[in-house]
């Protein structure tokens, strides 16, 4: 009795020990899994790569760009505080130019009167 069970326990192990076993195709199928999943990974890095790229070449562009508005923002205030002190120049020639007027058109009313 016991020697039968052993057998039969025997027989139940390597039964179990056969069908818990991966064949050849399985360890294949797992191997062509486990590359695609590799080279899924390896093209995501790419395109991480690529991307971080990109947004340092923007980010660069930007702050080129920042740059030149800065630049562009000093000249166009500078052109106005120059255009201000032209026109403040020219109001005051305007004022001369008028008060010499005066004085001219007096003088020749002046002399008329003799």
């Amino acid at each position: 009795m016991k020697s039968r069970f052993i057998v039969l326990m025997v027989l139940i192990f390597v039964a179990a020990l056969f069908t818990g076993c991966a064949t050849t195709g399985d360890l294949e199928k797992l191997s062509m899994q486990v590359k695609d999943a590799s080279m899924k990974a390896d093209q995501a890095s790419m395109k991480a790569d690529q991307a971080a790229k990109d947004a340092a070449a923007a980010k660069a562009s930007a702050a080129a760009s920042q740059a030149d508005c800065a630049k562009a923002t000093g000249a166009c205030n500078a052109a106005a505080a120059k255009a201000e002190q032209s026109a403040a120049q020219a109001a005051a020639s305007a004022k001369l130019a008028e008060d010499n007027a005066k004085k001219s058109e007096a003088v020749f009313m002046k002399s008329m009167k003799k």
